[in-house]
């Protein structure tokens, strides 16, 4: 796996989409150097950028981790990390193409504390395997600890945190953006 898989991933979609970079940029409000920079790794990205990049293609931000299966592994996805930011994605829905909604097995390093408010259509369910969850909505944040569940309107502003210094791991199931 190259350490750009993501960059190669962003460049591909936009590719396949006949999008320019600054078409993507108009559309997630990123600069075209911090877009050209991401493709090229030499940005990484963190849960917001990728969030709104994945809604700009109107796919979900798993996409850009799942990796294509081969005869010689099983596995629909393996798990990738984003180094700089400290998190963790799986994909645990891929057996089901043209789905409703998206379920994702989620691990927030310690430290991730950084990140605005994000919106995107649709809603969020939230389920604590692990660890103390902080969930920002809007001006409100909400500690969740192990089995404690939340549900939002992901049209409000929002963003989970790990403030802790263990690792969160949670369910994190979201509607599917349909076009």
């Amino acid at each position: 796996m190259s350490t750009n898989h993501l960059g190669v991933k962003i460049r591909k979609i936009r590719s396949e989409r006949g999008m320019t970079l600054k078409t993507l940029a108009d559309r997630t409000g990123f600069s075209i150097s911090f877009l050209s920079q991401l493709e090229r790794g030499k940005s990484s990205a963190t849960l917001e950028s990728l969030k709104k990049i994945s809604l700009a293609f109107g796919v979900n931000p798993s996409y850009f981790f799942e990796e294509e299966e081969t005869e010689s592994d099983q596995s629909l996805i393996i798990d990738q990390r984003m180094d700089a930011h400290h998190i963790y994605y799986k994909d645990l829905g891929t057996m089901v193409a043209n789905r409703d909604f998206a379920p994702l097995f989620v691990v927030l390093k310690p430290g991730q504390t950084e990140g605005n408010l994000i919106t995107h259509k649709g809603q969020e369910f939230l389920y604590v395997i692990e660890g103390t969850l902080t969930v920002r909505l809007e001006d409100e944040l909400h500690e969740l600890g192990p089995t404690e569940s939340f549900m939002l309107d992901s049209t409000r502003p929002h963003y989970w945190y790990n403030y802790t210094d263990s690792d969160v791991k949670l369910l994190c199931v979201s509607s599917e953006v349909k076009d």
